[in-house]
This record gives structure tokens, C-alpha cells and sequence, in this order.
């Protein structure tokens, strides 16, 4: 076969075969198809769209060149759940670890950020000594001793959408349904999950942003993980403000850590993060059989935050990865960033909008993501918001506080943030953000 060929035959919206499919894809993780040609057919894609066939066939192929994890031997139900992205979501890093308490197997394959949107990865790193590269019989091993892990994607487990995930961010065709399925969907299938909940952002700080967008990935994610024989079910949620108060790496593991651990100091807690979380649980719960609806799987979940145990079984996880325990236990002794500012109100009113893409970018632009694959990230760097759409505010009061390692990026965020900031005299109506649940 003949990439270019291929190329051609899907820029003139032609469909492509399964074997076109695996070709390309196998002889791209292969080198034998160069970034170039790779990059040409995602752009090619991005316009002219996958049908069901064909996302399947980008399914069986991510999978296909690699291994799959075999739990068949663990006797507990095995659930995942995974987020399309959005600003300021760590909701899997709370998630993980409550469903575990229930003794569900969460095998937690997750992604880096694509774009403006973050990942739970880089998140995860953030803590000193976590190893998100584990192998697939240390990955296995974890499962059985703690109910959970969390790592990325390994070099033998569908490496191709490992490397095609990196290409999509730096090439502008993140924003495409079909990529987005395969590539979710055959992470989920690899990893041995029985069940999975898709939490399906929508907004503009979502990859996907229009309502109709969403739902049409939300369905066409169902499907093909039934396809492959997994319980599923999607839940479309708000991503049209950052969900909780910090926006960062770090930021956002403190965050977590202070939502579950019962014994510290609370900062402001975020109750949309809190609820999101907690309605996810009970998604998960649900689809495991351990509980009847959402509702009732909420409840218990809440119970189990309090308890501290949740805690007890993130602090676990980090042992067992080779993180740092001590600082999970005494977040205030992270390393600082070097500097800090703050975007002030000018006036009195209401919060009315905290736009979530200009967020998210102005996060990147801070060192928070990447705009090249060889950036580093900045893990000390955040936004920490103080107002949440519908706070009342005056004149000369801190909205957000910008963290950052230069002056120039400390300046040029804060301009960015200026822009995603809008002030109301009159309280805006505040949404919730859960939007629909899709079965």
C-alpha cells in the first residue's frame, strides 16, 4: 500500500478500509511512515470526519499494536471511569481511590493534556517520585494489593495512540470525534475495565465545545465500548468555568488532598468539584452493582470521603508508585513558585463569568501544559481562583492569584485573564454541572 495514496483517498472523502487502517497506523509505530505523512492524514481527518467503521478500525489497530491487560483473575468487578478534558478537572485523582474503597478494581490508564485541557498524568507527576510508567505485570500487581492504579499509557500497551496523542495535540486536530473515541476507547478495552463512565465535558473549555458536539461523542463513545463488551455509560458535564479553585499541576493534587483528607486546615472547598466527583462515583458504583442508581452510590461515596478513608487509600497509592507520602500528608511544603500576582476587581458586582478556554490557555501560557510535545511542564505554576461565578465581590478585592517562575509570564497571564473575567451588577443565575446522563 501506499500512504500517500491513502492520504489522497481520505482528503477526497472517500472511507478507508480496516486494512488501509492498520497499515498505516501499524507502519506509522513502526517509523516506516514519517511524522509528516501521519500529520497530513490526521488534518485530512479532522475535516472530512470517521464513520462507525472506521473508528473501529482505529479502535482494533490502537489495540492491535500493542498488548492487552488480562484481570479475568481478579473476582471483583473492574471499573474505569475517564474525562474527556477540561480546565481545573482532577476529579479522577478524589475518584480513583473512593471507588477503590469499595473494593472495585479502578485499572486507571490516563492521558497527559491535549491542548488548553490538563491531564491527570502531568497532575500525577507533579508529586516527587510518582512513577506513572509502570508495567503491565506491575500495573497487575497493584491492582491486586491496593483495588487501584494509576498510570500512562506503557510502551507495549497501545502504543500507537500514544504516539498519535502527542501528534494530535501539536497539530491542531484534537477537536475530532472519531480520534477522540479511538483513542479513549481503545485505552479503556486495553486496559481490562469491564465498566467505564465518560464524563463528557461541554463548553468551551472542553475539547469539544457545543452541546451537540459532546453528546454526539458521548454516543458514539457507548457504543463502541459496547461494541467490545463493556458496560458504559456517559454523563455530559459543564466545562464552561474551570471546575474547582485551582488551575495547575500541583495546585490541583493540594486541591484533591484537601477534600480528602478530613485531618487538615480547609481552604475554600470547591462543592462543584466535590459534586461532579461524587456523582461520578456513583456512576461507577452503579455500573459495578455495588449500589441501584447514581443517587444511592452517591450517598455511600460521601460517606466514605468523610471518613478519611479515601485518604488513607490515595496516600497508599502514592507509596505504592514511589511518590512522595510526606508531602501528600504536609502539602504546604511543596516547593513555591518564585513569584505571584493578582488580578484585582475594578469594581463592585458579581462573578458572571470565568471563561474556562481563556483559562486554560492562560494556564499554558504560565508553563501549567505544553504548546510543543518537548515543553516541560512547570509544576509549581497555577491560577488559584478565589471567586466562583455568583461570589459577590468589591472593588479592590483578589479575584485569582497567579503563580509563575518569570515575570513576563506572570504579566502576559494576567492580561489573558483579564479577558475571561466579566463582572455583572446583578447575580447571575448559577448553573449545576451535571447536564445530562446519557445510558
Amino acid at each position: 500500500m501506499n500512504p500517500v495514496e491513502i492520504i489522497k483517498k481520505k482528503r477526497n472523502g472517500e472511507v478507508l478500509t480496516e486494512e488501509e487502517i492498520n497499515y498505516f497506523i501499524s507502519h506509522y509505530v513502526k517509523g516506516k511512515i514519517p511524522d509528516y505523512q501521519k500529520s497530513a492524514l490526521l488534518m485530512t481527518i479532522y475535516f472530512r470526519g470517521l464513520n462507525d467503521a472506521e473508528t473501529l478500525g482505529f479502535v482494533k489497530a490502537f489495540i492491535n499494536s500493542g498488548e492487552r491487560v488480562n484481570l479475568s483473575h481478579i473476582d471483583k468487578p473492574k471499573i474505569d471511569k475517564h474525562s474527556t478534558g477540561g480546565v481545573g478537572d482532577k476529579t479522577s485523582i478524589i475518584l480513583a481511590p473512593l471507588v477503590a474503597c469499595f473494593d472495585v478494581v479502578v485499572p486507571m490508564m490516563s492521558g497527559r493534556g491535549l491542548g488548553h485541557t490538563g491531564g491527570t498524568l502531568d497532575k500525577l507527576e507533579s508529586i516527587p517520585g510518582f512513577n506513572v510508567h509502570l508495567t503491565i505485570p506491575e500495573f497487575i500487581a497493584n491492582l491486586e494489593k491496593l483495588n487501584v492504579s494509576m498510570i500512562g499509557q506503557t510502551d507495549t500497551l497501545t502504543p500507537a495512540d500514544k504516539k498519535i496523542y502527542a501528534l494530535r495535540d501539536v497539530t491542531a486536530t484534537v477537536e475530532n470525534v472519531g480520534l477522540i473515541t479511538a483513542s479513549i476507547t481503545s485505552k479503556k478495552i486495553a486496559e481490562g475495565s469491564e465498566g467505564i463512565v465518560y464524563d463528557v465535558k461541554v463548553g468551551n473549555g472542553s475539547t469539544l465545545p457545543t452541546y451537540d458536539k459532546s453528546k454526539e461523542l458521548a454516543s458514539k463513545l457507548l457504543k463502541t465500548s459496547r461494541d467490545f463488551g463493556q458496560k458504559a455509560i456517559a454523563v455530559l458535564t459543564d466545562m464552561s468555568s474551570p471546575l474547582g479553585y485551582a488551575i495547575g499541576n500541583w495546585v490541583e493534587i493540594k486541591e484533591c488532598i484537601e477534600i480528602m483528607n478530613p485531618k487538615l486546615k480547609k481552604s475554600n472547598l470547591s462543592e462543584d468539584l466535590i459534586y461532579v466527583t461524587l456523582y461520578l462515583a456513583g456512576a461507577m458504583l452503579m455500573l459495578s452493582g455495588k449500589c441501584n442508581s447514581i443517587e444511592e452510590g452517591m450517598k455511600l461515596s460521601e460517606k466514605k470521603l468523610a471518613s478519611g478513608e479515601c485518604f488513607e487509600k490515595f496516600l497508599a497509592l502514592v507509596e505504592m508508585q514511589g511518590g512522595d507520602s510526606g508531602l501528600i500528608k504536609s502539602p504546604e511544603n511543596y516547593p513555591k513558585a518564585k513569584l505571584s500576582d493578582a488580578v484585582i476587581a475594578e469594581s463592585d458586582g458579581y462573578i458572571a463569568e470565568l471563561d474556562a478556554l481563556t483559562f486554560g490557555l492562560a494556564a499554558v501560557n504560565l508553563g501549567c501544559g505544553r504548546k510543543t510535545v518537548e515543553d516541560k511542564i512547570d509544576y509549581s505554576s497555577a491560577i488559584l481562583l478565589n471567586k466562583k461565578i455568583g461570589d459577590k465581590l468589591s472593588a479592590g478585592e483578589t479575584i485569582c492569584s497567579i503563580l509563575g517562575e518569570t515575570r513576563q509570564q506572570v504579566e502576559s497571564t494576567k492580561a489573558m485573564l483579564l479577558k475571561g473575567i466579566k463582572i455583572s451588577k446583578d447575580k447571575p443565575e448559577i448553573k449545576g454541572r451535571i447536564i445530562e446522563v446519557i445510558n
